[in-house]
């Protein structure tokens, strides 16, 4: 619920809320979303007095003027923790750390092994590697089982609703999808690695596919850049006793307060 002193604040502008324009009524929205960081669709339709389908609209129009970013059920400042970037723009982030990261995993790969691979940038980095090993690939990746058909790597694509700007099949279909299965081994990305909050990442239907993954997975590595750790983003993935991390740099006194909990592995650089 919108807290009781934003609603005092704006007291005056509910009573016109039935004559309320359109310039007007995206302006509180706007308003309320700088003021709230994320918020769900049903507050801003019971705050102006509007139609679902018409604040719908409101979002679309503000959000190509890049004034908010939709979410699910939702929407959000465009620096909120609930925003993504698109797997373009992951692609081109701290390129040469996620090569080293995908070095890693795939050392920790047996021949032999069925393994899910999460529809991310780094995890997308472990493809090439994966050529010519005898393993079995099932992912939620879109551009991922392009890639591994390229690379002649045996893969399975579950089905699910697909996120377009990161090409990753999400939802509970994806989730009861993956269920079909059962890995020797899951890689996980994450947007957010806390010692106290574990692992998180932006969007609540992901997460839901990243939990399900870890939860039909002998072992589970969460992999990530440096850029990750001590960051939390909006939905909770699992805790940090769930999964081993698999890095190329982090802060010491970060690194022995999540060693505490897990097994963190490190790129060793020459």
């Amino acid at each position: 619920m919108i807290d009781f002193l934003f609603f005092v604040s704006y007291t005056w502008f509910y009573e016109r809320m039935n004559s309320m324009l359109t310039p007007e009524r995206q302006q509180f929205i706007i308003e309320m979303i700088k003021r709230m960081g994320i918020v769900k669709l049903r507050d801003i339709v019971e705050a102006t007095n509007t139609s679902e389908s018409t604040i719908r609209r409101d979002l679309v129009e503000l959000e190509s003027l890049n004034l908010l970013k939709r979410v699910h059920g939702g929407a959000a400042s465009i620096n909120s923790k609930a925003t993504e970037l698109s797997m373009t723009e992951k692609t081109s982030k701290n390129v040469q750390s996620k090569k080293l990261i995908a070095g890693l995993a795939i050392t920790q790969i047996n021949e032999g092994d069925c393994i899910y691979l999460d529809a991310g940038s780094t995890t997308f980095e472990m493809i090439p590697l994966l050529k010519g090993l005898d393993v079995t690939v099932v992912t939620n990746g879109l551009m991922h089982v392009e890639a591994l058909f390229e690379n002649e790597v045996s893969a399975y694509l579950i089905g699910g609703k697909m996120k377009g700007h990161t090409k990753a099949l999400i939802g509970s279909m994806a989730s009861e999808s993956l269920k079909n299965y059962r890995f020797d081994k899951c890689f996980i990305g994450a947007n957010g690695i806390h010692p106290e909050f574990g692992y998180t990442t932006p969007d609540p239907e992901e997460a839901f596919v990243k939990k399900t993954a870890i939860s039909i997975s002998e072992k589970v590595f969460i992999i990530a850049d440096y850029s990750k750790f001590g960051e939390t983003s909006f939905a909770k993935i699992g805790e940090i006793e769930e999964a081993i991390i698999l890095t190329d740099e982090i802060d010491d006194a970060l690194a022995k307060q999540l060693e505490e909990k897990t097994s963190l592995i490190k790129v060793v650089k020459s």
